[in-house]
């Protein structure tokens, strides 16, 4: 089993982003050869500041590593030091109808009212997408529900191309199941997701924040008078109660029948000191380790290039038999 994730670095980690993603990678190398990407090229299909994006990609390298992500286990890497992941998107550019990306969802509630602004780059992503798991051979990639339409387009890329050449070039990726993803709402709006651009810093937790700054952002966390119930259905139409629930069970390994059933009749007053304990229990480690990793510019750029070496040298196995397939000559 290969599995090859992504994740865009962006600055101001949050807990959303490591109990939707990076915890399940650090499981995921447990079971699986991984190649796990720092996803730059993705980050550039909008405005960013050059400087911050260079900062960004090494503070996600720090949080991934952090986090329980092992170099020497997984390949980890950033997208721009491995070149066959722009030259491979050009040649999948050049075999994919253009219909099956005026399919896309994603595009359009990216670009929202402005469309004709919108780069190539945003519109046609996720071909570069299906580039980042086919020039591995992925045989799975852990994917959301915001991302298996991406999923289906990379397989049904992969067929076509396959069928047009007459070669098996790719292997048709499967999505990798690890247990539901935690997905992470803001602690002040249940109906959103925790978000870095959310304006209010209450909003969400993030990866720096300390033991005090999380005590004090759970304690106002928006929630209801109601007392919690012994089973799920009774969270029905209370989401900023289910979402405290979800969080303390993903970050205790935890069922959210579990949890109910231990905190069943209990008001939030008897709830979040518990759910205080558990998260700054498992996130002080985690944060003690990242402020002193991310300061290290010349060992993450170290590790960053030691990932990139490892999967320049897979990615261009199928660099090459892809441009054999096209006719296209090489030296």
């Amino acid at each position: 089993m290969r599995v090859v994730s992504g994740i865009q670095p962006t600055g101001n980690l949050h807990l959303g982003n490591y109990l939707g993603a990076i915890k399940n990678w650090v499981k995921m190398q447990e079971e699986a050869e991984c190649f796990f990407f720092l996803a730059d090229l993705h980050a550039i299909t909008v405005p960013n500041e050059p400087a911050a994006l260079s900062a960004n990609t090494r503070e996600m390298a720090a949080a991934l590593i952090a986090s329980g992500v092992d170099p020497d286990k997984s390949t980890l890497f950033n997208q721009a030091r491995v070149s066959g992941h722009a030259e491979l998107a050009w040649m999948l550019f050049c075999s994919t109808p253009l219909g099956w990306l005026d399919r896309m969802t994603q595009f359009k509630e990216k670009s929202g009212k402005h469309k004709q602004r919108a780069s190539m780059g945003l519109y046609s992503y996720p071909v570069l997408q299906a580039a980042d798991v086919l020039i591995y051979q992925a045989t799975h990639v852990p994917v959301g529900d915001d991302q298996k339409q991406h999923l289906e387009l990379a397989r049904d890329i992969a067929s076509k191309f396959n069928g047009d050449s007459g070669q098996d070039i790719f292997t048709l990726p499967e999505a990798y199941i690890n247990g539901p993803a935690a997905r992470v709402m803001s602690l002040r709006d249940g109906s959103a997701k925790m978000s870095k651009s959310d304006p209010s810093d209450l909003s969400r937790i993030n990866l720096s924040d300390d033991d005090d700054m999380i005590s004090k952002k759970i304690k106002k966390a928006r929630t209801d008078a109601e007392v919690l119930p012994s089973e799920i259905e009774g969270l029905e139409g209370r989401a900023e109660a289910r979402n405290l629930v979800n969080i303390y069970a993903a970050i205790t390994d935890k069922s959210t029948d579990a949890i109910l059933a231990e905190h069943a009749g209990k008001g939030f007053g008897d709830f979040k000191p518990a759910l205080i304990d558990a998260m700054i229990s498992t996130l002080s480690p985690i944060r003690e380790r990242f402020i002193a990793l991310k300061s290290d510019d010349k060992m993450l750029d170290a590790i960053l290039e030691k990932g990139a070496k490892k999967a320049q040298e897979e990615a261009q196995k199928t660099v090459e038999s892809t441009y054999k397939a096209l006719g296209l000559l090489r030296n």
